[in-house]
C-alpha cells in the first residue's frame, strides 16, 4: 500500500533517522512486547524507551496489541508494529513511501489508516 497521510509520512522518515525507533519496531515486530521486554531486548534507557514507545503509538507505527494483568495486579500493555516493512523513494518534490502492514495487525492497521483519509 501507498502512505498517503503526510504526518505517516514524517513518522516513517523520522524511524529513518534514530536507530532506538528501529530496535523498537524491531523488537515488536513478529511478537507483542511490554515496554519492560522491549526495554530488556534493545538496551535502551527507560525513559528514552517509554518516550519513543509513546511517540510511535501517537505516530500509528505501534499499537497496544494487547492489555495483561501483571502477577502483582497491575496492568502492562504488549506493543505490536503496524507496519511489517516500507520502502521510500523520493520523485521530484514528492516523497512515495510504499508500506507492508504486519499481517498479524491487518484489521487494526486497516482501521488505522482509515483515520487520516
Amino acid at each position: 500500500m501507498i502512505i498517503k497521510g503526510e504526518r505517516l509520512k514524517l513518522a516513517i522518515l523520522s524511524v529513518l533517522d534514530d536507530i532506538e525507533l528501529q530496535k523498537i519496531l524491531d523488537a515488536a515486530m513478529y511478537q507483542s512486547k511490554s515496554a519492560n521486554q522491549i526495554i530488556l531486548e534493545t538496551n535502551i534507557s527507560h525513559t528514552t524507551a517509554y518516550k519513543k514507545i509513546r511517540w510511535l503509538v501517537e505516530e500509528k507505527l505501534l499499537i497496544i496489541d494487547k492489555i495483561e494483568i501483571t502477577e502483582d495486579g497491575k496492568k502492562s500493555s504488549l506493543f505490536r508494529t503496524i507496519l511489517k516493512s516500507f520502502s521510500v523513494k523520493y520523485e521530484y518534490n514528492n516523497v512515495v513511501i510504499e508500506a507492508e502492514q504486519n499481517v498479524d495487525t491487518q484489521k487494526v492497521t486497516e482501521w488505522f489508516f482509515s483515520l487520516d483519509e
